[in-house]
């Protein structure tokens, strides 16, 4: 590291200050950052200017949905070495991550029903609902169903990995697992269970919370990982909340592009609740 800093010093004097303007093998920023394959991605399909902003906005959410799974994977690693701790760090970050989701649909604010009346009938059977890296984070968060799978079978690869995660331990699954290894009362069946069936919910597993919450340590580890998780779902709960408000503003309450019931399929899948017995708890406490 020193060195690294004295030759960067040592630039700058050589430079007098200035940034470097020549470089011999490309620069170094798009070397890292691939700006210009980025950039070379926004192909529209339509003559609309506004097609640009629907565009640009679903691949930044999908560029986060990947950072969010990333960020939960490392959670899940280190809390299968029962480092509670450290996973609190990329929980953190993918709390932040769902923030910059959220953020994501601010783009989107001067859209009206005739603006994506306007490029929307090119898009064909286009959707959202299609969005692999966005299955995998529902699957990740414990939402999950062998029938959203279908849309990927002519897929191999992304078919294979979304069959990977989704007959794995979710990160709730990992944490409830942590809990039973912290000592608390947690039933082997459960723990055993199958977890390609969702999980709605157990009383042992908020009667762990309660007792959590009860004792109202914030300096507690697992107290702390509760705090986390709450921040997650609740940022995650707020994505699907603007979601649907985004469609009501653009569509009302037309069918989806996909063919789901547009507004009200999202409806539907908002009352599937991501780390049920975190929630239930704060009742009893």
């Amino acid at each position: 590291m020193e060195s690294t800093n004295s030759t960067r010093a040592a630039r700058a004097a050589a430079n007098a200050g200035n940034p470097t303007l020549e470089f011999a093998d490309g620069l170094p920023y798009d070397v890292y950052v691939h700006a210009d394959t980025l950039h070379s991605l926004q192909q529209t399909i339509s003559k609309d200017p506004g097609e640009m902003s629907f565009l640009m906005v679903s691949q930044i959410m999908e560029l986060y949905f990947g950072l969010t799974c990333f960020e939960l994977r490392e959670a899940q690693r280190l809390l299968r070495d029962d480092d509670v701790w450290g996973a609190l760090a990329p929980l953190k970050r993918a709390a932040l991550d769902v923030q910059g989701l959220n953020a994501a649909w601010r783009g989107l604010d001067w859209m009206t029903p005739a603006d994506f009346n306007r490029f929307r009938d090119q898009l064909g059977e286009a959707s959202g609902f299609q969005s692999a890296m966005y299955r995998q984070l529902e699957f990740l968060l414990g939402l999950r169903s062998t029938t959203l799978l279908r849309p990927f079978h002519r897929q191999p690869e992304v078919y294979a990995a979304l069959q990977e995660t989704l007959r794995a331990p979710s990160l709730w699954d990992d944490v409830i697992a942590t809990l039973a290894r912290q000592g608390f009362d947690i039933p082997r069946d459960l723990l055993d269970r199958d977890v390609t069936v969702e999980h709605e919910g157990h009383p042992a597993v908020e009667a762990a919370w309660v007792e959590i919450y009860r004792e109202n340590t914030p300096g507690n580890h697992l107290w702390s990982l509760g705090e986390a998780l709450t921040e997650l779902a609740d940022g995650f709960s707020d994505w699907r909340w603007q979601h649907l408000k985004a469609v009501q503003r653009t569509m009302g309450e037309k069918a989806g592009s996909g063919g789901s019931a547009g507004a009200n399929w999202l409806r539907r899948s908002m009352a599937r609740v991501v780390f049920p017995e975190l929630w239930s708890a704060r009742t009893l406490v």
